[in-house]
């Protein structure tokens, strides 16, 4: 069993940038393909970004390329996810997830293991 434990949310004006962390616990992800997701208020939980298990390759949603970027730390166990030039239309709840394969993949059904979501608010 993985924990995903994400931090880092919080309020942020547009424009700005935030750091998101993804903190795993229960077993090594270095060999997981790990994604980002994000929910916004009366949406479906959407893609963001993924990269794979070395980190050698990265997806990122269209709405967020040139703007956001995911990278890995396998030594510290941990994901990032790195927002800059935030926009209103980020703000939600931004979720990590684990999957048990090398490849990223932009489906939710596709991966294993959840955090429980950190909020990120960006204000005008």
């Amino acid at each position: 069993q993985v924990q995903l434990v994400e931090s880092g949310g919080g309020l942020v004006q547009a424009g700005g940038s935030l750091r998101l962390s993804c903190a795993a616990s229960g077993r090594t992800i270095s060999s997981y393909a790990m994604g980002w997701f994000r929910q916004a208020p009366g949406k479906e939980r959407e893609f963001v970004a993924a990269i794979t298990s070395t980190g050698g390759s990265i997806n990122l949603a269209d709405s967020v390329e040139g703007r956001f970027t995911i990278s890995r730390d396998n030594v510290k166990n941990t994901v990032y996810l790195q927002m800059n030039s935030v926009k209103l239309e980020d703000t939600a709840v931004y979720y990590c997830a684990a999957r048990v394969s090398r490849w990223a993949s932009s489906k939710l059904a596709e991966y294993d293991y959840w955090g429980q979501g950190t909020q990120v608010t960006v204000s005008s």
